[in-house]
């Protein structure tokens, strides 16, 4: 199955600007007008709202809460330390930021384990004692259907690292290396790349590399997708940052924030719309505190329930 309808959020307890990962992600950015309070609070009231708007249209949402101690600024982004596969297995990823690597709770796997049927836990975090790491669904965009796993190189996406995990779970590896208007390496592939079931949402000109830049164009075509091509301007207001589910009556939704709805022409919307809903919402605090959008703050559940 391409999409699920269930969906893993973390509703949080001490979001805020994350010194440890600014480095890496260009889309960090500090709000000096805003009080650490005022940022938490219009972070909730974000969070809730997309949690609401899920909830309407018929899309299950396993809310946790996330712990008041220790703090955790970016436990908003569950999809970077947790995947859970149709057979049974959870796997647990390396995170680049130290005060990130806290946002895996053992609490969190056993509340899964009353719901659905885990068969299996890969750790693949024991790689961070080797400084090599590999962000969930973050680095990579993983289609299902066509059990290809597309990852664009950086200092949170090592390559060895998505070699194995595409040996693990019987991927076909797609890497290459992507870059945003100030030629800085992206550091996670699912703010440049969305694979919906019958089309794609890409910013290829972030792809300098021209032989790089035609295997993965080539592959998404050749596996069916309509090509839905974005700009790097697009990209930097997290027009690339989306993710398709279905609701319990099978009907497909593509979620995004409104910043990233906003940011794409009418003609990139009826691209998209002749195959998805469209579902936007408002992420803006989020977004330029954390650095992450609306993909980012799903954790998508393949698991069997119980």
């Amino acid at each position: 199955m391409h999409t699920t309808s269930a969906l893993l959020m973390v509703r949080p307890s001490s979001f805020a600007y994350n010194t440890q990962t600014a480095a890496s992600n260009a889309f960090q950015q500090e709000l000096q007008e805003l009080t650490p309070e005022q940022i938490r609070l219009n972070a909730l009231a974000e969070f809730d709202k997309f949690v609401a708007l899920l909830r309407a249209k018929g899309i299950q949402v396993l809310v946790i809460d996330d712990t008041q101690a220790p703090e955790k600024p970016d436990a908003i982004f569950p999809n970077n330390w947790i995947t859970m596969h149709q057979n049974g297995t959870i796997a647990l990823y390396p995170m680049h930021a130290p005060n990130r690597r806290m946002e895996r709770r053992q609490d969190i796997l056993d509340l899964l384990k009353q719901h659905y049927q885990v068969n299996h836990l890969i750790d693949f975090s024991l790689f961070e004692k080797e400084d090599k790491f590999l962000e969930g669904t973050g680095s990579i965009i993983l289609d299902h259907e066509n059990q290809f796993a597309y990852a664009c190189i950086s200092p949170r996406t090592d390559l060895v690292l998505l070699h194995i995990f595409c040996d693990t779970f019987k991927y076909k590896p797609i890497a290459f290396h992507a870059y945003d208007q100030h030629s800085v390496l992206i550091y996670h592939t699912n703010v440049m790349l969305c694979i919906g079931s019958q089309f794609a949402v890409i910013c290829s000109e972030a792809i300098h590399d021209p032989e790089e830049r035609r295997l993965v164009l080539d592959n998404l075509s050749r596996t069916g997708h309509e090509l839905v091509e974005i700009t790097l301007d697009q990209l930097s207001r997290f027009a690339g940052n989306m993710l398709q589910v279905h609701n319990h009556e099978g009907k497909h939704f593509l979620i995004m924030s409104e910043q990233a709805y906003k940011a794409l022409n009418p003609k990139q919307i009826e691209n998209i719309e002749k195959y998805t809903e469209i579902l936007a919402t408002p992420l803006y605090t989020i977004e330029h505190i954390g650095g992450g959008s609306a993909r980012c703050m799903l954790a998508e559940i393949f698991l069997p329930k119980k």
